[in-house]
């Protein structure tokens, strides 16, 4: 019976592992061929359990909201196909602009940079929890202990390796002044996660990352950074600014982070799928 239990155990975990792979060969087809829809029907290689690509990703410019206020990316052309026979563009970009990733070094002295994040950290089982309809009535509002608890009465345990993502609703507000909320004092208003979720996250689950549709881990106005202080130095890492999170089921979904690797930063914009 041991060995039964083995060999069901050992199929297990090869079809997970054939899972991620063709999964990830799926993201990739996408990425290489003209992607301009959010979600591809379903190939071969999705065959094994997920039948659609969703993009997670804003496309951003110069007029793209950032937490500071001012623009996070200028785009010179030196070269152009009319004068040159091709089109280069140098950029210089805020690392910390659009979909983008907060790597563990972004808050802490000596965490991970973002090309030192582990492969295997961004290929996650997605749990994406639903504040939409309490960040309608208060623009502060925040992941807490209970919203977490909530997930998981309904839908069991935080997977080990998991994104847990924030639906606010706030996406849809990209392009608007609505999207920063800043009052008349420059203190912006939009959710986040609340440190104790955070900590409740770190001490119960193996959950690696944090992904939130808004500006920042934390809520709007915070002061103090309290849940990027808590999270990033325990080289866990952060996505924020994510698209289309009202697409994707509030589990089973995989999500594909294509982290930048420039050396020793500290995040950079990122091209995010989910395997539904």
């Amino acid at each position: 019976m041991r060995y039964l239990c083995d060999e069901v155990r050992q199929k297990r975990m090869l079809s997970r592992r054939d899972l991620f792979r063709t999964g990830a060969a799926g993201a990739a087809a996408m990425t290489m061929g003209a992607a301009t829809t959010a979600a591809t029907s379903a190939t071969p290689a999705l065959a094994a359990g997920h039948g659609r690509v969703l993009d997670l990703t804003h496309v951003y410019d110069s007029d793209f909201p950032t937490f500071s206020g001012g623009s996070g990316i200028t785009m010179a052309q030196p070269f152009d196909f009319a004068e040159n026979g091709f089109n280069l563009f140098n950029l210089s970009i805020d690392e910390h602009t659009g979909t983008h990733i907060d790597a563990p070094l972004h808050f802490s002295a000596d965490g991970q940079s973002v090309d030192e994040i582990p492969l295997s950290n961004l290929i996650c089982p997605l749990a994406v929890i639903d504040i939409a309809a309490k960040a309608q009535d208060e623009a502060d509002a925040q992941v807490t202990p209970d919203d977490i608890r909530i997930w998981i009465a309904t839908h069991g345990e935080i997977p080990d390796g998991a994104c847990v993502a924030m639906h606010s609703g706030w996406a849809g507000k990209v392009g608007s002044a609505g999207f920063r909320n800043a009052d008349a004092a420059g203190v912006m208003h939009f959710p986040g996660f609340h440190v104790e979720a955070a900590q409740m996250l770190m001490e119960d689950t193996g959950a690696v990352a944090l992904g939130v549709d808004t500006l920042s881990l934390d809520h709007g106005p915070s002061a103090d950074f309290a849940t990027h202080y808590a999270w990033l130095p325990s080289n866990r890492y952060g996505i924020e600014n994510l698209a289309g999170l009202d697409q994707v089921p509030t589990s089973g979904a995989t999500l594909i982070v294509g982290a930048p690797t420039h050396r020793g930063g500290s995040g950079g914009p990122a091209r995010i799928f989910a395997l539904a």
